[in-house]
């Protein structure tokens, strides 16, 4: 395969599994065109929702994640009906994180102002919420800069499980830290030291104060072999054995990270190996809330 394409002939099966060992969630990334000379990353390769929704037949547990549908690029009803119809496929087990983008390439291609990205996500982001509202009766949308008339009763379908589906906004997507506190329902953001994630998230807990919200992190992992191998960063994320990876988790913690998601490709061990490992080293240590759940309903 080129480099940075992900092998998916046993995407299915290692899904089922990741869900059948206890993991919280399962997440894609949407990487709307492969540039293999800027970037060397094809994402998940698959087309974000054909792919979630194939993901909701065959798990029962984890929640399903974006990270992220770049919005900007994307027609935002289409995102609205796309998002709701995986929500409602999956049992309401879905999280839609949004990012602005960063391939300047991609734009023009898709006839957008990469410069005017910023506008372009603030106006998506309200046409979702928009489209996702119950309303009573046949009373449709209230968006005049769509270009609705007065008279016309247009809705979005199917609507969503809750009264929105839940939005991850990832990094800034060129908004302020007090735009997204308000408007996103977690923020979504890369690793950092230690020190660094200490005010990143002191941050986020200031402005979320009145209505606390998640702060989540993804990370590139290369878990070793050896359990007692000390951690090590590497790019976006750590290389280390499973006793120091639960120490640094620990950690993170402690600092307000409600959830960690693990890229696995750095590593060179088969990826059902690691999982088992994370399985029995890691998850204990850090129940999700639906294990918790479905450990009380059991007993």
């Amino acid at each position: 395969r080129p480099f940075g394409v992900a092998d998916l002939a046993r995407h299915t099966e290692l899904a089922r599994r990741a869900d059948q060992l206890g993991f919280a969630a399962l997440w894609v990334r949407d990487v709307p065109l492969y540039d293999p000379e800027q970037f060397g990353d094809a994402g998940s390769v698959f087309e974000t929702f054909t792919h979630l929704g194939h993901l909701a037949a065959v798990t029962e547990r984890a929640v399903l994640g974006t990270a992220a549908v770049v919005l900007p690029l994307r027609q935002p009803l289409l995102v609205a009906k796309a998002a709701a119809t995986v929500d409602v496929l999956s049992g309401g087990r879905f999280v839609l994180g949004l990012a602005s983008g960063d391939r300047p390439v991609e734009y023009p291609l898709f006839g957008e102002d990469f410069h005017a990205r910023g506008a372009t996500f603030r106006a998506g982001v309200e046409t979702l919420r928009a489209a996702w509202a119950a309303r009573a009766g046949n009373e449709g949308m209230s968006l005049p800069e769509l270009g609705l008339d007065a008279d016309r009763r247009l809705d979005v379908l199917p609507k969503p499980t809750g009264h929105s589906v839940p939005i991850a906004i990832a990094g800034h997507a060129q908004q302020s830290a007090a735009w997204i506190a308000e408007n996103a329902d977690a923020s979504l953001n890369y690793p950092r030291p230690l020190g660094a994630l200490k005010l990143r998230t002191r941050e986020w807990q200031e402005l979320t104060a009145e209505a606390p919200k998640p702060y989540l992190t993804p990370m590139q992992l290369d878990l070793t072999e050896d359990p007692a191998t000390p951690a090590s960063a590497i790019r976006l994320g750590l290389r280390t054995g499973s006793e120091a990876l639960v120490e640094h988790l620990r950690a993170m913690g402690e600092l307000g990270v409600a959830h960690v998601s693990f890229n696995l490709r750095p590593g060179d061990r088969p990826v059902e190996e690691v999982l088992q490992e994370l399985a029995e080293t890691a998850l204990p240590h850090f129940p999700s809330a639906a294990a918790s759940a479905s450990s009380t309903a059991s007993a």
